[in-house]
């Protein structure tokens, strides 16, 4: 069967994905929220290369948790996008102490690893942290990860630098086959919607009890600003019929 077959097939018997889909083609905000049996949280979702400084406002003050960008494991690999955990765990060779904190087998209680790669600022930013300057960096992370599938000969080192403001997650190589978090999650939304597969993602955070804002809450949240939410299970599930796994 065609991707196209497919994907025709998706949106016809799941109309929550493809409002989704529509909204994240035209560069709007959605919900992801992962699992019950995963991290519980819910992260607000939008298309690297859309984002603007009102963007990131939105995410920092409502939101609140970390603004990273979700890399494809295509485009990463190309990219030579390390995992911040491999970094450290070489560092820790000739350093005592980063070798005695770099995660180890059983440390996350819910993932068998972190997806952190580099922090980064785009060169043409100061200090990278203003939603102006960290909005730039997004979008050049977009546009780095689109002209890198296109086949261009672009090296990430001549447009950033690290340490940076911007967290960059490496999705899994074998994307929800290997893991399910919400840096795979979300970049298998963007394949699907047929976009440059570089996802911003931002916990919501719940400012009365120091928690993630719970499900039912961000619900709620979504039903009042006009937003899509979507549970993992829904998306892995519309990813396998869109592969033809199912």
């Amino acid at each position: 069967m065609s991707g196209s077959t497919v994907y025709e097939c998706l949106t016809y018997r799941n109309e929550n994905i493809n409002r989704a889909l529509e909204a994240l083609r035209a560069g709007k905000m959605i919900q992801i929220y992962d699992s019950d049996s995963r991290e519980g949280e819910t992260d607000l979702v939008i298309p690297a290369k859309a984002v603007t400084f009102k963007d990131v406002k939105w995410m920092r003050k409502d939101a609140g948790g970390l603004i990273c960008v979700a890399v494809d494991p295509v485009a990463s690999k190309q990219l030579r996008l390390p995992f911040m955990a491999e970094l450290v765990r070489e560092a820790g060779k000739t350093s005592d102490v980063l070798g005695e904190i770099v995660e180890k087998e059983g440390d996350l209680k819910y993932d068998s690893h972190s997806s952190f790669s580099l922090w980064v600022n785009h060169r043409e930013t100061r200090t990278g942290i203003p939603d102006n300057e960290r909005a730039l960096t997004i979008r050049k992370i977009g546009e780095i990860t689109e002209k890198k599938l296109s086949g261009d000969e672009i090296h990430f080192g001549d447009e950033f630098r690290t340490p940076g403001h911007v967290a960059l997650l490496r999705a899994a190589e074998g994307l929800l086959d290997d893991r399910k978090g919400q840096t795979e999650l979300s970049v298998a939304l963007a394949r699907m919607a047929g976009i440059t597969p570089a996802m911003v993602v931002c916990e919501m955070l719940d400012d009365n009890n120091g928690k993630a804002l719970s499900k039912e809450d961000s619900k709620e949240y979504g039903k009042e600003h006009g937003l899509v939410f979507l549970e993992g299970q829904e998306i892995v599930e519309a990813y396998m019929k869109w592969t033809g796994l199912e």
